[in-house]
């Protein structure tokens, strides 16, 4: 079924977490390790703003439904940021946005130059960039929705769960964008197909990597994903991937956790 983008955009709101009690971290307080994956997800979510700045640069800003669809997902994971950041708050754990984006933004050669990176590549590789794009993102969304749903479960904080819960929600519609986008433009393309398959199996790495200390992507992927429970999981999300048009066999999740040794 084809992905509705104008309902999709007629409909889109903020995650609601104002009628959840956060007053009950007062009393049960998240465990530390559960704090530091909190942060890191808060961090990345709030980071979306960077990737968005990319990508304008690049072949999906002149693709209306890619750009009406960024410019929602945008605003989407923003608050999914703000979210999470209320739950650290209660914590003593301030995580402020702007802080955050002017650190990721002021100058650095890394920074600077990555818009340009992505102008590049997207105009020597054309239109096909944004297939690649496409089957980036939805590999990036399936493993967040799994992330998102995993915590939940392993925390049993029914407050907690249903924040994660509602976030997975709209992470589960994002990965229906990209997935019927990347389905639908890698069908029709063998180049599109090849250059998605050298990039993810190449280049991917779990949400968070490069932007994040390597440490911290390392305890998130443990604490997540460790054990026999948590490698399913990871086989699952490969097991969609591998089913986007030339993509098959791919296993870039479960080898990231070997990568980083951890245990099944």
């Amino acid at each position: 079924m084809a992905f509705d983008i104008d309902k999709y955009t007629t409909n889109s709101a903020a995650v609601a977490w104002a009628d959840l009690d956060f007053d009950v971290f007062d009393e049960r307080p998240l465990p530390e390790g559960t704090l530091r994956t909190l942060r890191y997800m808060c961090d990345i979510e709030y980071h979306t703003t960077c990737y968005l700045r990319d990508l304008l640069t690049t072949p999906s800003h002149n693709e209306p439904e890619v750009g009406a669809f960024m410019t929602m997902w945008n605003r989407e994971e923003f608050w999914h940021g703000e979210a999470l950041a209320a739950v650290l708050a209660k914590h003593g754990v301030t995580v402020d946005y702007d802080v955050l984006k002017a650190t990721r933004l002021k100058l650095g050669w890394k920074d600077r130059l990555d818009p340009i990176k992505q102008s590049i590549m997207g105009g020597l590789v054309g239109n096909d960039f944004v297939a690649v794009h496409m089957a980036w993102g939805a590999a990036n969304e399936w493993s967040a929705n799994a992330a998102y749903l995993r915590m939940a479960e392993l925390e049993g904080e029914p407050v907690l769960a249903e924040l994660l819960k509602r976030i997975a929600k709209q992470e589960t519609r994002h990965v229906a964008f990209y997935a019927s986008q990347a389905r639908d433009r890698l069908k029709d393309s063998k180049k599109a197909q090849k250059l998605a398959r050298f990039a993810l199996s190449r280049f991917w790495g779990p949400v968070g990597s490069g932007v994040q200390e390597e440490a911290e992507v390392t305890h998130v992927m443990n604490h997540l994903f460790a054990g026999p429970e948590g490698r399913k999981l990871v086989r699952d999300v490969d097991s969609h991937i591998a089913k986007l048009p030339g993509l098959e066999g791919l296993t870039i999740v479960e080898d990231s956790l070997e990568k980083r040794g951890i245990a099944a």
